[in-house]
């Protein structure tokens, strides 16, 4: 799947889920959950993050289940996260595998390249 597309997927669910809430668009990984307890975020506003969200990397499929990349988004204006999304074009939805604040550690400024 190519990566705009693939971004443009995960922005279009990402909008459709506060106009079908009971729809069940974007699935969480129990570890996923874990990490937004740790941050102190909810789920809603990562959602709402994900409709403006960038991909930064891009995953190869070879090994993998489904098509996933990390992404960038931003809850609120301020409060920068990273999430790795999975999508299921075929059942028409994403998987978020984990979400977490970006290091200062590991990031340079602008959160989008890892520190070599």
């Amino acid at each position: 799947m190519e990566r705009q597309a693939k971004q443009e997927i995960i922005r279009r669910f990402a909008r459709q889920i506060s106009a079908q809430p009971a729809r069940d668009l974007i699935l969480w990984s129990r570890h996923a959950v874990s990490e937004l307890l740790n941050e102190g975020w909810r789920r809603s506003d990562v959602e709402v993050g994900l409709a403006d969200c960038e991909i930064i990397e891009d995953y190869e499929t070879l090994t993998r289940p489904l098509p996933d990349c990390l992404v960038i988004g931003v809850i609120g204006q301020t409060e920068t996260f990273h999430a790795v999304v999975a999508v299921d074009e075929l059942n028409e939805r994403l998987l978020i595998v984990t979400v977490y604040q970006p290091a200062e550690s590991e990031w340079n400024d602008d959160w989008r390249t890892r520190k070599r």
